[in-house]
């Protein structure tokens, strides 16, 4: 096998490393399996890799400290970080030291595959962009999630906040997904995170206003215009500016804004004198703008100009796997004071909260804990502090159909269908092997080879 296709795997926990080593070496790939960074680094100096596998949370090295030294080694060289605990800081880091990729345990094996297939391709065609290798600052992580579809918002904020990245940003999503909360993520991981975030909402204001709101107006400029007025593109200066439901922006308003991205020139209105915009823009919608723009409502060239990164936001009934870690984040902050004891879900009232479809999203979700919070007497909110789930019986899920082949979609279908059952019993059993087979109804070796097939770790699930 060439250098190109050579992996590197990195994992403290052998468990991990060895189901790695043994997926890549059947694939025909030559593999240097580490317990540590020291090691890893040692390795990669003697057989330069082609690709690294490597953990995040490590004892000595951490994945972050391992990843800059392989690239200060080797910049083209791809490193995809892997983690059981997937959030918007590590995310955001990690691709602003240059990771190729981000991935959550338990790995997919199958999309890891293709994963490294395709990241030694781009290393033998020489067509690695060099990342930045230093990220400024620091991110809060207020968006809360795991899932994959979760994992790939993040790494789009990580990506749309590189240093000197000031390229327009499009938002889609439904609403109450937390498409703001992305976009003041994107600033305030960015260089622009000292200057001003500025909050432009286009839905259901008049034209005139819109005009006014985003490039200000001169005195007597129109009915009510009793003085001068500085506008949200001049007030934000070098920051963002953030243009909530710019599907409802006017048309005539449109064509405006248009001219300023394209042109970087504005006037105020009522004024002959042009500006120069200094400001990024950040934009986001509920709406299809693609049916908008067939249907005449929306500019197709603002479109295009607007959406130069696209960040798709998921509803909450896409990503249920996140409800359980949302409503703890919202008891905490919801909760009464200290001394007051800990809030905490009872297994009826989590299971509702599962099941629900969430129309509202997480906005809806964060208003039933706060709700539930003031209606609870003790410290466990019940089924009867939810009314709202009692009066919205759950819909069965859809199974999904990932194969247009009969065959391989009942394949595929298993093979989640095994995954989830081993993650599951693996989490009722705070990652107890032998009692997760025993309540499986299989015998111990069995289950583990259920675990090895999914790349499922149980040390992921111990409390």
């Amino acid at each position: 096998m060439s250098e190109a296709g050579s992996v590197l795997l990195v994992d403290d926990d052998p468990h991990v490393l060895h189901a790695l080593e043994v997926t890549f070496r059947a694939l025909g790939f030559d593999c240097r399996a580490c317990a540590n960074g020291e090691e890893a680094l040692s390795a990669a100096a003697q057989a330069k890799p082609g690709l690294a596998l490597v953990d995040l949370a490590m004892p000595g090295m951490n994945g972050i400290e391992l990843l800059r030294s392989l690239k200060e080694k080797d910049p083209l060289l791809p490193v995809v970080i892997m983690t059981a605990f997937g959030d918007l800081d590590s995310a955001v880091r990690a691709v602003h030291e240059g990771a190729y990729d981000y991935l959550t345990k338990p790995l997919d094996l199958q999309r890891l595959r293709i994963l490294a297939k395709r990241a030694l391709e781009v290393r033998a065609l020489s067509l690695a962009v060099e990342r930045d290798r230093q990220r400024p600052g620091g991110v809060r992580p207020r968006i809360i999630g795991r899932h994959p579809a979760m994992v790939e918002v993040f790494k789009a904020i990580g990506a749309a906040s590189r240093p000197g990245n000031r390229s327009t940003v499009l938002i889609l999503g439904e609403t109450g997904t937390g498409k703001e909360l992305v976009a003041r993520s994107i600033h305030e991981a960015g260089d622009s995170r000292m200057e001003p975030f500025v909050v432009v909402s286009c839905a259901g204001v008049p034209e005139t206003l819109v005009e006014s709101e985003l490039f200000g107006h001169e005195r007597g400029a129109f009915t009510g215009a009793v003085e001068r007025r500085i506008g949200k593109v001049e007030a934000a200066g070098e920051g963002t500016v953030f243009l909530d439901e710019v599907g409802d922006l006017p048309p005539g308003i449109q064509q405006k804004f248009l001219r300023l991205l394209e042109s970087g020139e504005y006037e105020r209105v009522g004024s002959n004198e042009t500006r120069t915009l200094r400001a990024r823009f950040i934009a986001a919608t509920h709406r299809d703008l693609l049916a908008a723009r067939q249907a005449g409502q929306f500019r197709e060239d603002l479109y295009y100009r607007l959406g130069v990164v696209m960040v798709k936001v998921p509803a909450l009934r896409e990503r249920r796997e996140d409800v359980a870690l949302l409503v703890d984040h919202f008891l905490d902050r919801h909760s009464k004071p200290p001394p007051a004891q800990a809030m905490a879900v009872s297994p009826r009232a989590m299971s509702a909260l599962l099941a629900y479809d969430y129309p509202g999203n997480v906005r809806e979700l964060e208003h039933l804990i706060e709700q539930a919070v003031a209606r609870a007497q003790g410290n466990i909110v019940l089924p009867e502090h939810l009314p709202a789930l009692s009066a919205s019986p759950a819909r069965p899920a859809a199974i999904p159909i990932l194969s247009p082949l009969l065959e391989e979609a009942r394949r595929l279908v298993m093979e989640e269908f095994e995954r989830q059952f081993v993650v599951e019993a693996l989490r009722a059993t705070s990652g107890n092997v032998t009692e997760a087979a025993e309540r499986s109804g299989i015998q111990r070796q069995s289950f583990q080879r259920l675990m090895q097939r999914h790349g499922v770790v149980s040390e992921a699930y111990r409390s």
